[in-house]
């Protein structure tokens, strides 16, 4: 079990907290050595926060009875030795439940009544509002307490169909997926309508989410879980039983709710549960294997996926093997080859993405410092030229020199307003950006769009409404873009004709690629088109479910929004960071001059002692330039369990 999924998120974990303390030694001697402006200060900023809070997500989906609260029990919760969640025959999870840690908050389940759905807030909204959630406190070294206060995800109420309907448990237009109504007429409906589990489990305490998600009719209740949670969780686990494969229900949930993008296919595993049913005394274990292959290769065939993405398990098996430490039984029930499948396919993936987008901003913020570094060394060049230049000079020479230095810096002085007259128009066309990306723009189309699907007869027109949305939001990222296209080319003329007048060594910084934003408004699209499909046309005739859908479009799309102005403030807060840093370090340079010219007018040695000073500063920077490119190769490079000693000897020295 070397490389099942619970050793590689440890591994994971190991690893980014291994980063987040090289990356703070960097920061201080970065510091200590003067080199921490704005941009390099913003970009490690973002690099510990982007690791601090790095989260995985893996959500099990699958109709009712399909055993998933037993297979996360096998998987996560098997060294209590007991069940955790709710898994006895019947309906379990009732509700959608996310199991995380957040050290902020004490160990407890937080239960939010279904009742708030007969207002407009989304559940993003409602997180935010911990009064309105009911509180059990949990203790995570009890694990019969634990198993108790979980049982609560399984409440249910018994409401008229009148209410059921304002709750979205009951449509009058698709009779057969409503629920059944006991001999009164009443309709059994969730009591809770999201839980939350904040326990310091080890997996949960490295960064791993669980969403643990109920059937199809509460699934299509609740858009924000279908067009939000679903599809940005790193895996779906999706849940069959072996026996019956692949059911009606279980088609519409993935055809409905499983978004598969053809380059994220790893990321999807099918679970054939509960083998243990096929195991038949009367069956020999070759012709009992036979009928598993073959459900496999029936369901891989109905869902459209390779075979290998389809795992038969027995999660029950594999949950007594593990509490009884039997490996014979644990092999059996196929349960560590759905582990090794987590391993390799989720956390394989969330590693590579994640070391990818750090080795992107290491390499940024080692050309930001770089640049520091580069400056110091062209002035030390400069005035080691000048002095030697003056050696056998008489005092009139040397005076004139002073002159001239002073003259210099008169002249540098007045061209400040000029540069700062430059900095006004690229700040004009950034906010020109900054008002295409965000939240006032991004509101006015909500609106523009819950107006439109508050027409009547909109039915069949709502997907031609979200189209409509989603061209315009893409046609402001593709004038964003074209802005900062312009921001960019007079950046790039400023700097060649600064660099050209006074030596500086400016360079634009990259352009923000707000194209990769356009496809994620695609990935924003494609779930909520597929959301609109005709099961749910129904309930859009609602307005109150059409304003809950809007709204949770809206919390995604924010994100979308604040991650592209991010990329354009760090554009723009590097770009000032040079030339800020080109004019301190000028003025600088000038003290520097001006000192040197009075030492060696003091004192007829001061001439060769200030050329063996900054010979030694020469070297100094030299010195500064191979730790930079040491310190942040250890940072790009460094894998997980790699030795750490010596790495923080390194950061220290």
């Amino acid at each position: 079990m070397g490389t099942s999924f619970n050793d590689q998120f440890d591994q994971h974990g190991m690893w980014r907290r291994e980063f987040a303390l090289r990356l703070k030694l960097l920061a201080e001697w970065l510091k200590d050595h003067d080199l921490l402006d704005a941009a390099v200060e913003e970009r490690l900023r973002r690099l510990e926060t982007q690791m601090r809070s790095d989260k995985v997500m893996v959500a099990f989906v699958a109709e009712f009875s399909r055993g998933k609260s037993e297979l996360i029990n096998a998987i996560f919760f098997a060294g209590y030795k007991r069940r955790i969640m709710p898994a006895s025959a019947g309906r379990t999870t009732m509700c959608p439940t996310e199991l995380g840690y957040d050290s902020d908050v004490p160990p407890c389940l937080r239960l939010l009544p279904i009742e708030t759905r007969l207002q407009p807030q989304a559940l993003m909204e409602w997180r935010a509002v911990p009064e309105k959630w009911t509180r059990v406190d949990l203790d995570v070294n009890d694990p019969a307490q634990l198993a108790k206060a979980f049982e609560k995800v399984a409440e249910v109420r018994h409401v008229s169909k009148e209410e059921a309907r304002a709750l979205g448990f009951w449509h009058e237009d698709t009779p057969n997926d409503n629920p059944m109504t006991d001999a009164d007429g009443r309709v059994e409906v969730p009591r809770w309508r999201h839980a939350l589990i904040n326990i310091a489990h080890p997996l949960l305490k490295q960064g791993l989410v669980i969403l643990d998600t109920p059937g199809l009719n509460a699934i299509g209740a609740e858009p924000e879980l279908t067009v939000n949670l679903i599809p940005q969780a790193h895996a779906v686990v999706f849940i069959l039983a072996a026996d019956t494969g692949v059911t009606k229900s279980d088609l519409a949930i993935w055809r409905e709710h499983l978004i598969t993008e053809t380059d994220n296919t790893e990321s999807r595993l099918v679970v054939l549960n509960k083998i243990d049913t096929m195991w038949d005394s009367l069956s020999t274990p070759v012709q009992i294997q036979a009928q598993i292959d073959r459900q496999r290769a029936v369901s891989a065939e109905i869902l459209g996926l390779p075979r290998e993405q389809v795992i038969p398990v027995s999660a029950q098996k594999g949950l007594v093997a593990k509490v009884n430490d039997d490996a014979e039984l644990l092999e059996a029930s196929q349960l560590p080859q759905l582990e090794r499948a987590l391993s390799q396919g989720v956390m394989g993936q969330r590693r590579k993405i994640l070391r990818t987008a750090v080795s992107s901003g290491i390499t940024d913020l080692r050309a930001e410092a770089g640049r520091a570094i580069n400056i110091r060394r062209r002035d030390l060049a400069e005035q080691m030229l000048e002095l030697k230049g003056l050696r056998g000079k008489n005092t009139s020479v040397i005076k004139h020199m002073r002159s001239r230095i002073e003259q210099e810096q008169v002249d540098f002085d007045v061209s400040g307003a000029r540069i700062h007259a430059v900095r006004s128009v690229h700040l004009k066309l950034l906010r020109d950006v900054f008002t295409m990306l965000g939240t006032s723009t991004l509101k006015a189309e909500m609106a523009e769009l819950t107006s439109a699907l508050r027409q009547p007869g909109i039915k069949l027109g709502v997907r031609k409404a979200y189209s409509a949305t989603f061209e315009r939001l893409r046609e402001g990222l593709r004038k964003s873009q074209k802005t900062s296209s312009e921001i960019q080319s007079m950046l790039t003329g400023t700097f060649r004709q600064l660099n050209a007048e006074y030596g500086f060594s400016l360079q634009a910084p990259r352009e923000p690629e707000l194209a990769r934003y356009e496809r994620d408004l695609d990935l924003v699209e494609r779930s909520h088109t597929q959301y609109l499909g005709v099961s749910n046309t129904f309930r859009l005739a609602q307005p109150e479910f059409a304003d809950r859908l809007v709204r949770a479009l809206a919390t995604r799309l924010r994100v979308v929004y604040e991650s592209a102005l991010g990329e354009v403030e760090l554009w723009n807060k590097s770009a000032a960071a040079q030339l800020d840093a080109q004019l301190r370090e000028r003025r600088r340079n000038f003290g520097r001059r001006i000192e040197a010219i009075e030492r060696i007018q003091q004192a007829a040695t001061g001439l060769d002692d200030r050329i063996i000073e900054i010979e030694s500063q020469i070297a100094a920077v030299d010195e500064l330039d191979a730790k930079l490119l040491e310190l942040t190769s250890h940072l790009v490079s460094a894998p997980g369990g790699d030795a750490m000693p010596t790495e923080t000897a390194a950061l220290t020295a």
